[in-house]
């Protein structure tokens, strides 16, 4: 590692990416603005970097996280990468983002910090580079619901305004995102190497990647086979907790996958009220390839066009190589199934393990999908010692299903109130629900008012909590139903 630069902020720079080949990146520098200005800073995570907010706050925050001022230390550049975009290859590259540096936490962890939206680079292929206010406070409000939900995500340090015009399908304000991220390395960064054909740069990334985000894998020749199971091992754990909580990504690109095991790319992102597998909310996902029951298939899809891209790096015999890919791709099911009926179990209060857990955890949803029940609230429901007595569903049928379900929490042998306190932590009360969202999007950009978003954030903050008010609790009313989200590019 390089010497690391630090400033009264606490900012302590490092740049251990740019040691990569040349065909990896484009130095590149974030295009000013206008009239840079501050709609919201992440306080509690610069606390979590070792950063000083208030010196950031008194150091002119706004035209640092507007790209118009470069932190002393900085050494910005534009990451290259390709993707598999709803099936069809592209070289892409960060088109709107500028990587700042890589920022070392006192205690040693290393984050990328980015500027989204900060203008064109050589990988914009005829965009503007920028982004708008809305979608960049959507992914300041999921990141941050994801984080306290508990599933590895990136984070949003901060969002400025620009004072600048952005057009879309109509003229909207413009800002910029601070994404903070344990790196932005996607399936799509092997893919770019591997189809330049560049097998010196395909290495330097493997290893690279496999030191940076799994350094207990040692150095030999099965090192790479190691890392890709690694990472296939990670994809199943992640999206796993995506259907915990309901979460539809919408955009499960090959350029959207990063290989630290976070979610990673807020666009269209949604989370489901009744529960339908074919749940869809994308509007540019015109066949449901993204649906919420896809996600398991797609993340298996995504890692094996990971491993088209490192089969040379498996082994130098080509069908053994194929051979290896294909004995680790055919685990996903099995390690995806293992960690979604371990959730699943402790949603249900289950913490033991019997053969029939999968049959009964699937009766159930499908009977909230027969009764267009809500997914997040029919959980919770069940998550009070009362309900665990008494079915709090009306159904004939679903009264059934909770008489199956007390026999089996008698297996368990544990108190009612420890069951349901369990149970508690595992269902949240709060999910940032599309409506309320949308709510504050709108507020923000249509009138300047970041209260309303204020008030979202306080309550996602703490989403397991029983006296959080019902308006973030309760699915939205027919006329509020949200049955589109954007991406924003």
């Amino acid at each position: 590692m390089k010497s690391i630069s630090s400033d009264a902020a606490g900012w302590r720079w490092d740049h251990s990416y740019v040691s990569l080949p040349g065909l990896m990146f484009e130095r590149s520098r974030p295009v000013p603005v206008r009239e840079p200005g501050l709609a919201i800073f992440n306080v509690r995570l610069a606390a979590e970097l070792g950063l000083d907010a208030e010196e950031i706050l008194r150091g002119g925050a706004a035209r640092i996280f507007a790209g118009n001022e470069i932190p002393e230390g900085a050494d910005p550049i534009a990451q290259a990468y390709a993707g598999h975009q709803f099936g069809h290859f592209t070289g892409l590259g960060d088109g709107r983002a500028i990587l700042l540096g890589e920022h070392v936490t006192p205690d040693g962890k290393r984050y990328d910090i980015q500027l989204k939206g900060s203008g064109r680079t050589a990988y914009s292929r005829g965009g503007d580079g920028r982004a708008a206010l809305g979608p960049m406070l959507r992914e300041y409000i999921i990141s941050e619901a994801m984080h306290a939900l508990g599933i590895p995500t990136t984070r949003s340090l901060a969002v400025a305004t620009t004072g600048e015009a952005v057009m879309r399908s109509e003229t909207l304000p413009g800002a910029v995102l601070t994404r903070v991220a344990a790196s932005h390395i996607r399936v799509g960064t092997f893919q770019w190497a591997a189809a330049h054909e560049d097998h010196a740069a395909l290495l330097a990334l493997a290893d690279y990647t496999r030191q940076r985000h799994f350094p207990e894998i040692p150095e030999n020749d099965s090192r790479h086979f190691a890392f890709f199971e690694a990472v296939l091992d990670r994809q199943a754990s992640l999206i796993a907790k995506w259907l915990h909580v309901g979460f539809i990504h919408g955009v499960m690109n090959t350029d959207n996958m990063a290989l630290s095991g976070e979610s990673i790319d807020y666009g269209p992102c949604a989370f489901m009220d009744a529960y339908d597998p074919a749940t869809v909310f994308s509007s540019i996902d015109r066949h449901g390839r993204y649906a919420y029951g896809q996600q398991p298939s797609i993340a298996r899809w995504n890692l094996a066009r990971l491993a088209e891209a490192m089969l040379p790096l498996l082994d130098k015999d080509s069908k053994t190589a194929v051979d290896l890919a294909n004995e680790a791709l055919g685990s996903f099911e099995g390690r995806f199934q293992a960690y979604w009926l371990h959730g699943m179990r402790n949603k249900l209060g289950l913490r033991t393990a019997h053969a029939d857990d999968a049959m009964l955890v699937q009766e159930f949803l499908d009977l909230m999908q027969a009764n267009h029940m809500d997914f997040t609230q029919s959980f919770r429901a069940l998550s009070h010692a009362e309900a665990i007595k008494e079915c709090p569903f009306p159904h004939g049928d679903l009264l059934a299903w909770h008489g199956r379900w007390r026999d089996r929490l008698d297996k368990e042998k544990s108190e009612l109130s420890e069951i349901a306190r369990h149970m508690k932590s595992h269902n949240p009360a709060v999910i940032p629900r599309n409506h309320k969202v949308e709510e504050a999007l709108a507020a923000a950009t249509d009138h300047g008012d970041l209260e309303v978003m204020h008030r979202l954030l306080a309550a996602l903050a703490n989403p397991f909590n029983d006296e959080a008010p019902l308006e973030y609790t309760a699915p939205p009313p027919p006329s509020e139903r949200v049955y589109q989200t954007f991406c924003g590019t």
